[in-house]
């Protein structure tokens, strides 16, 4: 039990599925959480992945040892100034957000001094929100990237990163720490510019003229099932990221436009070798994944059925 009472400030996905966990291995003695919603403060104490729930962050962030924002990235920084006259020292802040650098830049100037910002980002999820969305396995062998702030190399910092790893790997996650700009790039390629593509091609589906929308969703084949299923995730979560991570996304976009041009040429000109060499080198990608552990072969990718939920 590396942390005594933790603050769960937004009570999503993230934030209930951490209630769940934290209960369930007894990673702490009480779970305290925020949320804006009246509703969802109900709810969460209703399924009880929650001791206590506030309507006040700083109410919330008061006398805990690890506070956990499970916000939208853009309003971390307003967060974190309201809740910092209130954090006591010792304490580590971190979040569960999918852009790092912006995080650092927004919320490093508002820590007090002894109170220790460890950015980390579990990479673990599903397209559902709200309360009744988490459940403990969430984090069951996925990847967490603990981002350090550059230059904070004292002995209190590397202590404070230890005990949040070795929470994160209590919670079924395994911990891998990188530099915040380049676990930006990184996720711009994996997660946030695939997000982007899925976004426009259900958004250009659903615009055609030539073809009814009742069509589209009619005859849905798996490549389009699987890239609405991307598009429903929350879009305030997404907003955010992409505005947060402009120019990694950036970069990233204008070299998958490129390699998007060299494929149209291919097709254009009916050259089936290049085609060919593609799709089987992106082949041993997807198997490469599969290997690793980060997902399944089965044919429906094993998304059949809702993940299990613990009982309230």
């Amino acid at each position: 039990m590396n942390f005594e009472r933790v603050a769960l400030i937004g009570l999503g996905l993230i934030g209930s599925s951490l209630g769940h966990v934290i209960h369930q291995k007894k990673l702490a003695k009480s779970v305290v959480g925020y949320a804006r919603s009246k509703a969802t403060r109900a709810r969460a104490l209703e399924i009880g992945f929650i001791d206590e729930v506030t309507a006040d962050a700083s109410a919330c962030a008061k006398e805990a040892d690890l506070i956990v924002l499970c916000t939208p990235v853009g309003i971390i920084g307003d967060i974190v100034k309201e809740i910092a006259p209130s954090l006591k020292p010792g304490s580590v802040v971190t979040d569960v957000g999918s852009v790092k650098s912006a995080i650092v830049e927004q919320s490093l100037p508002h820590m007090p001094d002894g109170v220790f910002l460890v950015p980390g980002h579990p990479i673990a999820g599903t397209e559902q929100s709200g309360p009744d969305s988490g459940f403990a396995e969430l984090f069951e062998n996925r990847w967490c990237i603990l981002t350090p702030v550059p230059d904070a190399q004292s002995e209190e910092y590397q202590t404070a990163v230890s005990r949040l790893t070795a929470f994160w790997e209590a919670c079924g996650s395994r911990v891998d720490v990188m530099d915040p700009k380049h676990h930006d790039l990184v996720l711009a390629i994996t997660s946030h510019v695939p997000h982007l593509i899925a976004y426009n091609i259900v958004g250009t589906a659903a615009d055609l003229e030539r073809v009814a929308q009742a069509e589209v969703i009619k005859y849905s084949a798996s490549g389009f099932r699987d890239f609405t299923r991307i598009a429903a995730s929350d879009p305030t979560m997404w907003r955010d990221v992409f505005l947060n991570n402009k120019d990694a996304v950036l970069e990233m976009l204008g070299r998958f436009v490129e390699d998007l041009s060299a494929l149209q040429r291919a097709i254009r000109w009916d050259d089936g070798e290049a085609l060919f060499d593609l799709f089987t080198r992106t082949r041993q990608i997807r198997r490469s994944i599969v290997e690793a552990g980060q997902d399944t072969a089965e044919p429906d990718f094993g998304r059949h059925s809702t993940p299990p939920k613990e009982k309230s």
